[in-house]
């Protein structure tokens, strides 16, 4: 798919060495896709490494760094020029989920969680697609949600953020797609991988009956979308029609869910006491 379209260029991908990342790397690899691997994983970066160079004979160069630092952009960049590496696809994967109240969220997560979600996205696609656009050939695939149309408890630094990289991407589109530079925003419902810590029999379960799909699903359609130059994409039937309806649920029935379900009561204020 995309090996056709790149030649010998490298598709960048963050947080490469777990979950969507991975699936990101090894449908890639097997297409024949050099890649450049950046993830705060040092073992598993290597070892992701390793077995790619071995089962699919692809260039593959990684860095180890902390993506919420606001001057991984900047190396990243500094380290293609110096190696040089064209990075013709970029992935802006990586990422974090945290369930909790806002105001019991500690500064410092707060602080990663918009370092990888608005900070690095910015950046990234900054210094990436002015490179691409003088080149007049680029891909960007910046991994959003669904829940960007949607404002639940519990997960508002995400949402916020996850809409942010929607926005972001569909101007960006309309930015780049004159120097032949296609941003894609993938909006994906719930993946099976450790982020949301489920048991791996419910997820099974779940995915076994469509509410969560596969990482490898996921990034096959995800590539689809973003060689076809496409603006967005919510993958999955289901999750269309679940947008739908979330962004008509009333309030009512959010603060039931919050007096309802555990997780949520632990944001509401004691009041026996």
């Amino acid at each position: 798919m995309f090996r056709e379209k790149l030649g010998e260029d490298y598709a960048l991908v963050t947080g490469a060495s777990s979950g969507i990342g991975l699936a990101y790397v090894q449908e890639l690899a097997k297409d024949g896709v050099n890649l450049l691997l950046v993830s705060n994983q040092e073992e598993a970066l290597e070892n992701v490494r390793n077995d790619l160079i071995q089962t699919y004979s692809v260039k593959v160069h990684t860095i180890c760094m902390d993506l919420s630092d606001a001057s991984a952009p900047q190396q990243i960049l500094d380290y293609c020029h110096s190696n040089d590496i064209v990075v013709s696809l970029l992935i802006n994967n990586a990422g974090m989920l945290v369930f909790n109240s806002v105001i019991r969220t500690d500064t410092k997560r707060v602080q990663t969680i918009l370092g990888l979600h608005v900070q690095c996205v910015t950046e990234m696609c900054r210094l990436f697609g002015e490179e691409m656009s003088r080149r007049r050939k680029g891909y960007i695939i910046n991994m959003s949600s669904m829940s960007a149309w949607m404002a639940f408890p519990g997960i508002a630094m995400y949402n916020a953020t996850k809409s942010y990289i929607y926005n972001y991407s569909c101007a960006l589109h309309y930015e780049l797609r004159p120097f032949n530079v296609y941003v894609t925003a993938i909006c994906p419902g719930a993946i099976n991988t450790s982020l949301f810590g489920l048991d791996d029999k419910l997820r099974r379960y779940l995915t076994m009956f469509g509410v969560m799909m596969t990482p490898e699903k996921l990034v096959r359609t995800a590539l689809k979308k973003s060689s076809r130059g496409k603006m967005y994409t919510i993958p999955g039937v289901l999750n269309h029609i679940f947008v739908f309806f979330a962004k008509h649920i009333p309030d009512w029935l959010v603060f039931f869910l919050m007096r309802r379900v555990p997780a949520y009561r632990e944001f509401l204020p004691d009041d026996k006491g």
